[in-house]
């Protein structure tokens, strides 16, 4: 079972607390009515699945309810950050050597 730290409420709780909401950062384009199918298709649709770190959304549905990021490792599961939603992207570097506030 995971533990995820909530950056709000500051404590590491189970993962059933939580729902996963898909890839963090991704960019709305700025005037979707004037995109092509192909490039609506690209923006909903595609994303990255990388292997190693990724940055996701989640929410913490049984607790305070926020949207939060956190970059885990697609191979061990294991979330290395966690930081709100709105704040820029640490880059993997950072994520890899520590973070103060990070999940365990």
């Amino acid at each position: 079972m995971l533990l995820i730290r909530c950056p709000y409420c500051e404590e590491e709780r189970s993962e059933l607390e939580f729902r996963w909401a898909g890839e963090a950062h991704i960019a709305r384009p700025e005037n979707i009515s004037a995109i092509s199918d192909e490039e609506f298709a690209e923006y909903f649709f595609m994303r990255d699945n990388d292997k190693g770190i990724v940055f996701e959304r989640w929410r913490h549905i049984h607790g305070c309810g926020r949207f939060f990021n956190a970059a885990r490792h697609s191979v061990t599961d294991k979330i290395h950050l966690t930081y709100k939603a709105g704040e820029p992207k640490p880059d993997e570097a950072t994520v890899l050597a520590g973070h103060e506030g990070a999940a365990r």
